[in-house]
């Protein structure tokens, strides 16, 4: 049994998440829950960041303290996490004062080494992004990230030596062309940020309050990248006093999957911060694409957003989990639209699986009264079948650890589509005309039962209240994932799994 520690980046606590935030949480949710369906002891950690400037402003917007503030996102967050069936093992919140106490000890181990000095900051600040720019950076004069106005900010501040492990930085990179995934966001990290030179990075802010107050410089709270990423390693057991047994066990993280625009941070701030430590890095930092809509990015004020609850409510879940995990591609922008929704659930949902499963259960119960034994009587189409089965578990496994997770869909689906292509071949109907024929028939609809059996398991990550209910339907608990020949199926009566929908 091998540790697998994933991470999802924390949810900033500023508004509700859409569902181009919620697909992070569903990407990792897949992920986790296929490391522990191969047998992997797996930690699955997510939750909020809530401190900075954005939320004291909207705080104080709202008439409520930011605590408040960030107690009612936070819990709507959770919220929309649990309704997404996502099964990680610990949320996170930075305002935990487990979390706050162990930043302040970080912030003073970084400064007792020398790593973080004081000085004063000028320079072009977002508040949105939380983000501090050179001129050059800019993109028409406003800031790279999320396109907004900043504003010249001048301010007495603790800064990091980000320039002093620039070099060490390059190297390790150079060395381990796996650390950031995919190659394009690897090559922006260099190319954009590491080439042109680091300059030191400010960990501290005296113009406003909510963050976590530095210990021995009563004006300052620690600035939100430092209090953000520290979160992976505080709520493990890291202590620079002394460490968990917990944390020696789980770090380093084996997979930081984060969103596109905050690579930044995970590759180049947090692998210093942690050198700084004596900590290794993590093994793997990805940065996955955007879900899109209508081809723009969502915003509220573009008044393009969609959200989970809203999307759940008329589609179900395992219909908005599959859309997010099959429809965007391993590193461009994925699109999502309420007409694409329904069209992906009326093509493969309900017509290829529900009908699939419907049909073969059915036909089960006509046949054989529900009870079904493997007679062994094979031709050529049944054993493509069989090695497509066989086929299946490699191909899902290569997929989900190169983190394609679509293509793993694509794959079930493919041997889902091979499967109802065999029942127009084999013609069960025209079998069950002739008593000769019976235990070609009952070998039939036995390879189809394993074939749904099989990507029932599969399915299990990505739409694990469907994978439940196929289960259910066929009443085996056999759960491996290759064909069987000795199973022996009593079944249970078939409910459609998706219904198609019209517009």
């Amino acid at each position: 049994m091998e540790k697998f520690y994933i991470s999802s980046a924390i949810a900033y606590t500023s508004a509700k998440p859409h569902i181009g935030n919620t697909y992070e949480i569903v990407l990792a949710d897949s992920i986790a829950r296929f490391r522990r369906l191969i047998g992997d002891d797996v930690y699955f950690q997510t939750g909020t960041d809530e401190h900075g400037i954005k939320i004291e402003e909207k705080a104080e917007a709202a008439g409520i303290s930011p605590k408040e503030y960030v107690d009612n996102i936070s819990g709507e967050i959770r919220k929309i996490w649990d309704l997404m069936n996502v099964s990680y093992d610990k949320f996170v919140r930075t305002t935990d004062k487990h979390h706050e106490e162990i930043v302040q000890k970080i912030f003073k181990k970084m400064y007792d080494k020398g790593d973080i000095y004081k000085g004063e900051y000028k320079g072009l600040y977002c508040t949105p992004c939380e983000s501090f720019w050179t001129p050059s950076e800019l993109v028409d004069g406003k800031c790279p990230d999320c396109g907004r106005e900043v504003k010249e900010v001048s301010e007495e501040a603790y800064f990091f030596r980000l320039s002093k492990y620039q070099d060490r930085l390059i190297k390790y990179i150079d060395e381990h062309p796996d650390f950031i995934q995919p190659e394009s966001r690897k090559n922006e990290m260099v190319n954009n940020f590491l080439k042109p030179g680091l300059k030191d990075l400010c960990v501290s802010r005296t113009s406003f309050d909510w963050g976590i107050p530095v210990t021995f410089d009563s004006k300052h709270v620690v600035y939100v990248w430092l209090d953000a990423l520290t979160n992976y390693i505080t709520n493990i057991g890291y202590d620079p006093d002394g460490s968990s047994d917990e944390f020696k066990k789980l770090w380093p993280c084996d997979l930081h999957l984060v969103g596109k625009d905050i690579v930044r941070f995970h590759s180049i701030y947090w692998p210093c911060f942690l050198w700084s430590l004596d900590l290794p890095l993590p093994k793997k930092i990805f940065g996955h694409p955007w879900l899109l809509m209508n081809n723009g990015k969502m915003s509220k004020s573009k008044g393009n957003v969609l959200y989970a609850d809203d999307l759940t409510q008329k589609y179900g879940v395992d219909a908005i989990r599959y859309y997010l995990l099959h429809e965007i591609p391993y590193e461009s922008d994925g699109n999502i639209s309420e007409d694409l929704i329904v069209e992906r659930i009326n093509s493969d949902l309900a017509n290829i699986l529900g009908n699939l499963v419907q049909r073969t259960i059915s036909m089960g119960f006509k046949y054989f009264d529900g009870h079904i034994e493997n007679k062994n009587v094979l031709d050529d189409d049944s054993k493509n079948l069989i090695n497509s089965i066989n086929g299946l578990f490699d191909k899902v496994k290569s997929d989900m650890d190169t983190i394609h997770i679509s293509d793993s869909l694509t794959d079930i689906f493919d041997l889902l589509r091979l499967s109802n292509k065999y029942i127009d071949l084999e013609t069960p109907w025209v079998l069950a005309k002739d008593d000769k024929n019976k235990d070609k028939l009952e070998t039939v609809l036995y390879n189809l039962l394993e074939s749904i059996r099989v990507s029932g398991v599969l399915l299990e990550p990505f739409m694990p209240d469907t994978s439940k209910k196929i289960l259910d339907e066929l009443n085996i608990s056999d759960k491996s994932f290759k064909f069987n020949d000795s199973n022996s199926y009593s079944l249970n009566e078939a409910k459609p799994l998706f219904m198609r929908i019209n517009n």
